[in-house]
């Protein structure tokens, strides 16, 4: 099946199976690497991109269900010249250890701040549940987002009010509840 998917504005034909996931597709057909492959089953979040808008696990969604529809991924938020807010955000905080889930945990975070650039800290908390760290950076991940999202409402990179669309996953990792 050839598919053309909108990938970080720019069209691209693939030829491959319908039920492909759109992981397999960035990394093995685009030459997009930011995404990476953590469990296969949509619990960890390393895997997540952007689809129109809402925070998705790129390693259980099928390309059949993509075609005319906006993908962002990390690539696209920036370049190594030029990084956008977000990414800004996570080199000042020195918020990557690893580095693994760190492309994930800005594209959810991203789809929070287009969404509401003023988000709280029990907001991105809320949002980021779905995402995992091993290396325990949460606290400089959170700074991170928090300081992308002040970056963004000084200059302008996202707009809107609102909550995180993505895909609710029944895993809680370890900033879930907010400190006391």
């Amino acid at each position: 099946m050839t598919v053309t998917l909108n990938v970080n504005g720019a069209d691209h034909t693939v030829d491959a199976e319908p039920d492909t996931p759109l992981l397999y597709v960035l990394r093995n057909d685009l030459g997009l690497n930011g995404a990476k492959f953590g469990c296969g089953l949509g619990q960890c979040g390393a895997c997540t991109v952007i689809v129109d808008g809402y925070a998705v696990f790129s390693c259980t969604t099928p390309i059949m269900m993509l075609e005319g529809r906006q993908i962002v991924t990390v690539e696209g938020l920036g370049t190594i010249d030029n990084p956008g807010p977000m990414q800004q955000a996570f080199i000042d905080e020195q918020a990557a250890q690893c580095g693994y889930c760190i492309p994930g945990m800005m594209m959810r975070a991203q789809a929070l701040l287009n969404e509401n650039p003023a988000a709280s800290e029990a907001e991105v908390r809320r949002a980021l549940h779905p995402n995992l760290c091993r290396c325990g950076t949460h606290m400089r991940i959170l700074r991170a987002v928090l300081r992308a999202g002040a970056a963004m409402q000084n200059g302008g990179a996202a707009s809107g009010t609102g909550t995180c669309r993505s895909m609710p996953s029944p895993v809680a990792p370890s900033w879930a509840a907010p400190a006391r």
